[in-house]
């Protein structure tokens, strides 16, 4: 089945299932399914319409009119909604299996999904499964050798991290899949990658599941960063922050609708995509859970190596020591810097004024920033590509080649 039918049946079955884009949210269930109601043409078309966006994420949602700031765009009840709890309720040999098991609920999905895909057509929520990617490049997925192309001993550390839990899950999960008599090629750290990966990078939070949930349609939005403006200032206490909450996402599940909703993030104007925020993540999060990073992400954030005799002076967790994609230095950092540059006798002195953000005086701020500087700059040389290489591979990994060879050919053809 080509690409284009196999998204056509989809629309289909997720119109068939409720999924809306309609501006009416409370709709009685029983009347939604009596045959003598007149059904929707599309769930899409209303609010929201299906595009692609080469250079912003590929396929994705466009707003099918205008919309405005915290307008509902989608709903998708909650019988439409793929948990571990439904693919278990008309499968009764996985709902024992796992009813004996010590699996997270985590691990519990990834052995449904499994077994779902394994069914083929005759899941009912096959036609859902084919929107599914094929393959998925979040940092479990990666072998040695990209691994170690990271270069960054922190991104090096979370690849083989990642890497490492996939496979004790998938180990442990073994014996489930051997009593629902999985084929080998279901039963294959490959396959368990691609399931962890699309529960990482695809599901949504509900309440009743730490494991989340897979949002038929909802998962077609692509990722936007929170807006500067939407991210918590790090200096804020721990009381300011629990007197001032922030949604930083855009979907949640609605007990009163029975339904995942998402609203408008920003006003959009029709054609614009439209876009939700999973929440604050630097790239190298990014990468591990979805698979992607952004070129331009106010969240992102980079690590140095710090003198060790500054750490006693620092009263903040270490990672809010950081730069940020600016290129400044986050509150903390700056902070504690400014502390361990003035002289140990004058410590005591200036420490209030230090934590509170202010300079203690221009030579001290000029030590600071040309210390941050030089750390920054042996940082960058002492990895192995420069970012004006690595833009050069990128350019040619993009382009479509003939063949393997004429691959080769162009790359034995870079200058470094």
């Amino acid at each position: 089945m080509e690409e284009p039918e196999k998204l056509e049946n989809f629309i289909e079955w997720a119109t068939a299932f409720g999924i809306s884009d309609s501006l009416v949210i409370n709709v009685d269930e029983d009347k939604r399914q009596n045959p003598n109601n007149r059904q929707p043409l599309s769930c899409l078309g209303q609010s929201l319409s299906i595009s692609y966006f080469p250079d912003a994420g590929g396929r994705g949602l466009c707003a099918a009119r205008d919309l405005q700031k915290g307008e509902l765009m989608l709903k998708v009840p909650k019988s439409a909604l793929m948990t571990s709890q439904s693919l278990m309720l008309n499968d009764h040999r996985l709902s024992v299996s796992v009813s004996r098991s010590s699996l997270s609920s985590t691990q519990i999905l990834t052995v449904a999904l499994l077994n779902e895909v394994s069914k083929g057509k005759r899941s009912k929520w096959y036609p859902y499964l084919t929107q599914f990617p094929s393959s998925y490049d979040i940092l479990a997925s990666f072998d040695r050798f990209e691994i170690e192309a990271l270069q960054l001993d922190d991104a090096i550390w979370a690849a083989e991290r990642a890497l490492e839990k996939t496979k004790m899950e998938w180990e442990s999960a073994a014996t489930i899949m051997e009593e629902l008599m999985f084929k080998p090629h279901y039963m294959s750290f490959k396959a368990w990658i691609w399931a962890s990966a699309s529960i990482s990078s695809r599901t949504m939070h509900v309440p009743w599941d730490s494991a989340g949930c897979f949002c038929p349609v909802g998962d077609f939005f692509n990722y936007a960063a929170p807006e500067e403006e939407q991210v918590l200032s790090e200096d804020l206490a721990a009381a300011d922050m629990a007197a001032k909450p922030l949604r930083l996402t855009d979907g949640v599940f609605e007990e009163e609708y029975a339904a995942y909703c998402f609203y408008a993030r920003r006003n959009y104007k029709k054609g614009e995509q439209v876009l939700l925020s999973y929440g604050t993540y630097t790239n190298l999060e990014l990468l591990e859970h979805y698979g992607f990073i952004l070129n331009e992400n106010p969240n992102d954030k980079a690590y140095v190596p710090l003198p060790s005799d500054l750490y006693s002076l620092c009263s903040w967790p270490l990672d809010s020591l950081y730069v940020h994609q600016n290129g400044k230095p986050s509150f903390a950092l700056l902070a504690v810097m400014r502390l361990w540059a003035t002289p140990t006798h004058l410590q005591k002195s200036v420490r209030q004024l230090a934590y509170s953000g202010s300079i203690v005086s221009n030579e001290n701020e000029i030590i600071v920033m040309e210390w941050l500087s030089r750390k920054c700059s042996m940082l960058l040389k002492n990895l192995s590509t420069s970012i004006e290489e690595d833009k050069l591979l990128l350019s040619v990994m993009d382009k479509d080649f003939e063949s393997v060879v004429e691959f080769k050919n162009e790359l034995l053809g870079l200058t470094w």
